[in-house]
């Protein structure tokens, strides 16, 4: 039987935690059936990805997935698409990734456009297919740059990611009905007014009593949420929500059948 699962290879989620390595910041990896996904590889992924255990193999990829520009997503795009072309050697593959990371100082190089099947432009309420994954953009988020969050569809349910944004109440209704729910948590404490467009702890509870997941993962860490102890902010959200949320760690795998499954 194909395992099925999402692989965090890194849980890193401010410049100073990326910068000292406190979290990798590798992305995440998602295998169904015969098709790997690489979502936001950042500084580390190539390195991460090999040294799993066990090893994810890069040239497998099938699709690469950018949420938006800014280095922690997608530092390492351009080894990854590499590796997935098997050096820029043969044509396949897909990205996908907003129009803005194209423009002005683009992320991905233009030698390695020319070496993938296709190059996908992310829009505000769009699906998408590739292979035997599907999904969806279905917010444009709140955030410093054109940035999206997604929507997987999965015969037994769907796995939503909310990525870099600032906490709007729509968030609630486009990631509605998820039964996986990863929440990109930056910050602990919610500024007033807000000066980093993050979501913080409180954002996330909210969300997650709204949503009601049957799962709520919480990664991409900052500083003030590392010296709180993640897997303690966890454990008291999910007494308070009464649903499980999990601190995720780097190198934590899910099993998306045994977790989907009803």
């Amino acid at each position: 039987m194909t395992e099925n699962f999402i692989k965090f290879l890194g849980t890193a989620g401010a410049r100073i935690v990326v910068s000292k390595q406190l979290r990798s910041s590798g992305g995440v990896w998602i295998k169904y059936q015969d098709t790997n996904l690489h979502l936001d590889p950042g500084p580390g992924a190539l390195v991460r990805a090999l040294s799993s255990r066990p090893p994810l193999s890069p040239p497998s990829l099938d699709i690469v997935l950018l949420s938006h520009r800014h280095l922690d997503h997608s530092n390492d795009l351009n080894i990854m698409v590499e590796a997935m072309t098997e050096g820029a050697t043969k044509k396949r593959g897909v990205v996908f990734l907003p129009r803005e990371a194209l423009e002005g100082e683009p992320v991905l190089f233009s030698y390695l456009r020319e070496k993938l099947v296709s190059l996908e432009i992310l829009e505000e309420g769009k699906q998408y297919h590739w292979k035997d994954l599907s999904f969806s953009t279905p917010l444009r988020h709140f955030h410093s740059v054109e940035t999206y969050g997604f929507r997987f569809s999965f015969p037994q349910g769907e796995v939503s990611f909310i990525t870099d944004t600032l906490f709007e109440d729509k968030l609630i209704e486009a990631y509605q009905g998820s039964k996986i729910l990863i929440i990109n948590t930056v910050r602990f404490r919610k500024d007033n007014p807000p000066s980093i467009l993050h979501l913080s702890i409180p954002d996330a509870q909210v969300l997650i009593e709204n949503i009601k997941p049957r799962l709520a993962l919480l990664t991409h860490f900052g500083l003030t949420v590392l010296r709180e102890k993640p897997w303690k902010i966890a454990e008291e959200m999910s007494q308070k929500t009464g649903i499980k949320v999990v601190a995720a760690s780097d190198g934590l795998k899910i099993d998306l059948e045994e977790t989907l499954k009803d």
